[in-house]
C-alpha cells in the first residue's frame, strides 16, 4: 500500500470494522518494523517516546521539524498506515500543519488542546476551529486524514474544572461537529466515566492503555466489551520495554 489516500481511508476504515482496533505506539524504524511483523495493520506514533528516543523532552520540547523528522523516518520503514501525534500542533496554522504532515507520511493525527507554548488550554471552540480547519485543509487535499481530536480536561495540569467529565464530552463534541473522526479524553479514571463518555460522544473514542496492565478504565478484554473503538499505548509501550531491558542487562553489570 503505497498511495497516501488509500493509507488514509485505509485507517479510517480500520476505526469502523466493529472491532476494537490497537495501534501499538512505537518511536522509531526499529519499533515500528517489530510492531508490523507483530501483525497489526497500523501503528501510531506518540510525542513522548519520540521524543525520548531523540533526547528531547515531550510537550513541544520537540520542534515541528524534530517531529516530521521522527514520523517520515516510521513512514518510510512501513507499509501501513501511520497515525502520528503533533501535540498541539507546534503554533502551526493547520493548513501548513497537514500539508508536512502528510508530506512525511501519516495520514493520521493526534491533536491535543493544552497549547504548551502558551501555558493554557484552548476553549472549546477555539479548539474545535482548529481541528474544523484541519479537517478542511485535508479534505482540500484529497485525503481522509484522521484526525483523532485530543482533551486535557481531565488531567487538571493548567486547567482544572468542577466537572471533568461534562467538560470533556463539549469539548469533544465539539471536536465532532468540527470533523473529527476520533476523539481522545486523557486521563479517563475509571470504567464509570468511560461508559459516560461513549454514551455520550458519537463516534470512535481512544483509550490509551499499559500492554500488560491494561487502563484504569479497565482490561483489555474490558475496554473491548464497553465497546471501545482504539487503543493506544502512548509512552506506555517504551515504559514496560524500559523495564525489560534493565532485567536483561542488569545481571551483566
Amino acid at each position: 500500500m503505497t498511495d497516501l489516500s488509500d493509507k488514509a481511508t485505509e485507517l479510517l476504515r480500520l476505526h469502523h470494522t466493529g472491532e476494537t482496533l490497537v495501534l501499538p505506539t512505537v518511536w522509531d524504524a526499529w519499533s515500528a518494523r517489530t510492531v508490523v511483523a507483530a501483525g497489526f495493520p497500523a501503528l501510531s506514533i506518540g510525542s513522548h517516546p519520540l521524543a525520548e528516543s531523540r533526547g528531547q523532552q515531550d510537550n513541544e520540547g520537540m520542534t515541528l521539524d524534530d517531529a516530521l523528522d521522527g514520523i517520515r523516518r516510521i513512514t518510510a520503514a512501513v507499509d501501513v498506515p501511520v497515525t502520528a501525534d503533533v501535540e498541539s500542533g507546534y503554533d502551526t496554522p493547520a493548513a501548513e500543519l497537514v500539508e508536512r504532515v502528510l508530506e512525511a507520511g501519516a495520514v493520521g493525527i493526534n491533536v491535543e488542546d493544552t497549547v504548551h507554548s502558551q501555558g493554557r488550554l484552548r476553549d472549546v471552540q477555539e479548539h474545535a476551529d482548529y481541528i474544523g480547519a484541519i479537517r478542511s485543509a485535508a479534505d482540500a487535499a484529497g485525503v481522509d486524514l484522521v484526525i483523532n481530536a485530543r482533551t486535557d480536561a481531565f488531567l487538571g495540569r493548567v486547567a482544572t474544572f468542577e466537572d471533568p467529565l461534562a467538560e470533556a464530552v463539549r469539548r469533544l463534541q465539539a471536536c465532532e461537529a468540527a470533523g473529527a473522526r476520533c476523539v481522545y479524553p486523557v486521563g479517563v479514571p475509571d470504567a464509570a466515566t468511560l461508559r459516560s463518555l461513549l454514551d455520550q460522544l458519537s463516534g470512535p473514542l481512544n483509550v490509551t492503555a499499559h500492554p500488560i496492565n491494561g487502563a484504569p478504565s479497565g482490561s483489555f478484554k474490558d475496554l473491548k466489551a464497553a465497546g471501545v473503538q482504539r487503543i493506544t499505548f502512548g509512552p506506555l509501550l517504551q515504559m514496560a520495554l524500559t523495564d525489560n531491558v534493565t532485567d536483561l542487562v542488569a545481571p551483566w553489570r
